[in-house]
């Protein structure tokens, strides 16, 4: 643990002081495109962060490489070289992406080649756990159909959520630190080793990206842009895919239906909110006649503004779903079945209850509106059973429900204006 800690540290460093010598590079040059209707942020911020945690990943894989204990990670150095070489190229086509706003095609065509080749370079999942005791050992093409598909699939969730400052980032450090103890346990136990690629992949990223956050804490200095965020993806799917079918089926107990399943749920667990935008994403522009690839200011980040929560909250609701959800999936390791089910739906409800909570705000305005016969007619908007109102009142503002509220109760503590004027001392002299 203590080595994988250092290579962290070392991730972290290069990568906070690459992401300053971006920014300060951005500025001087302008590389910083304007900013789009569906941005959040008003100032034209850099989108190349991409490229410092890509520089501190790539130099902590390089010190690791030189350190005796990772040896065994390093015995076959190909699979790292192709990582390596995929994750650079990620980069490539999302800096060009972030500065010239490629089209999806394209994109979606450099992500099926680079994820081709990593399962050509034998990074691929070959088996998948189906319960105690059994495992489905998967054929060439079925292996390579299903690799890329998940590569593919988890560059573009990771991708679909970057969308606040510190988002992508929190989320990525919250679930891989999951992650990276489930790998790591999983490795003693299998492998009677605690250095193995998972682990190590993870590590990096999570340094790396530790050190670009302080740059993309809101207010942000610099965007990862699709560049950071594909790339992160990217390894955390290479993560999930050397860590799924280390289990050995003769090691379970038939009674442990949980730990046979538990490679193919965390994975998914630790990925739950970017999966999630992803396939409402994908559904919501299918229905609509659009690519799943089009560009929209419906994402659940977007969603949860609309709802009346500042940027800050709307980040620490995203990273409260993926604590909960991952840290539950691994507490089955842990503590009976019953009391990780338990902390997963307390945890579920108590995030639910925080990201309705503006809901109630937004019906006492409504309702204080239709029972108040004097409201200005300009407030009608705020009625739903107004002719006047709008079509859906999930446009509005919070900032603005709270300014109607504040006016509805002034007008109940003024007087109601009556046919006799007040005299006055001048009128009666």
């Amino acid at each position: 643990m203590t080595f994988y800690l250092l290579i962290a540290v070392l991730a972290a460093l290069v990568s906070f002081s690459a992401s300053w010598a971006v920014w300060r590079l951005s500025h001087r040059y302008k590389l910083y495109p304007g900013i789009r209707e569906r941005d959040v942020h008003t100032t034209p911020t850099p989108r190349l962060g991409g490229i410092a945690i890509v520089t501190g990943i790539v130099a902590a894989l390089v010190i690791a490489s030189q350190i005796s204990w990772f040896r065994l990670v390093f015995a076959d150095p190909f699979p790292i070289i192709a990582i390596v070489a995929a994750a650079i190229v990620m980069l490539i086509i999302g800096v060009v992406d972030d500065l010239y706003d490629l089209n999806w095609m394209t994109k979606l065509a450099g992500q099926l080649l680079v994820a081709g080749f990593l399962a050509w370079s034998s990074l691929q999942i070959v088996s998948l756990p189906i319960g105690p005791g059994r495992i489905a050992a998967l054929s060439p093409t079925m292996s390579l159909i299903i690799t890329v598909l998940a590569v593919v699939l988890v560059m573009n969730a990771v991708n679909f959520i970057d969308g606040l400052d510190g988002l992508v980032a929190g989320v990525t450090i919250i679930a891989g630190s999951v992650f990276f103890v489930y790998s790591y346990l999983l490795s003693i136990d299998t492998s009677q080793t605690a250095f193995n690629l998972a682990s190590l992949v993870m590590a990096v990223l999570l340094g790396a990206t530790a050190g670009f956050l302080p740059f993309n804490w809101h207010p942000a200095k610099l965007f990862m842009g699709d560049g950071g965020a594909l790339v992160i993806g990217l390894l955390m799917a290479v993560s999930t895919i050397s860590v799924t079918g280390q289990i050995d089926p003769n090691d379970i107990d038939s009674g442990q239906l949980v730990a046979a399943f538990l490679p193919l749920v965390l994975p998914f667990a630790v990925l739950v909110v970017p999966l999630l935008d992803f396939g409402l994403a994908v559904l919501r522009r299918l229905r609509a006649g659009k690519s799943p690839f089009s560009a929209d200011r419906k994402h659940l980040h977007h969603r949860l503004l609309d709802m009346g929560h500042s940027h800050f909250h709307a980040v620490l609701i995203f990273y409260a779903w993926t604590a909960v959800v991952a840290i539950g999936a691994l507490l089955f390791l842990f503590v009976p079945w019953w009391w990780a089910l338990a902390v997963v739906v307390l945890g579920l409800i108590a995030c639910t209850i925080v990201t309705l909570s503006p809901l109630s705000r937004r019906k006492q305005v409504e309702a204080a509106v239709q029972s108040d016969p004097d409201a200005q007619p300009q407030f009608a908007r705020f009625d739903p059973l107004d002719a006047a109102a709008p079509v859906s009142l999930d446009d509005v503002p919070e900032r603005e429900l709270e300014a109607v509220a504040a006016a509805l109760d002034d007008s109940e503590r003024t007087p109601k204006d009556t046919d006799t004027a007040p005299t006055t001392p001048q009128e009666t002299s």
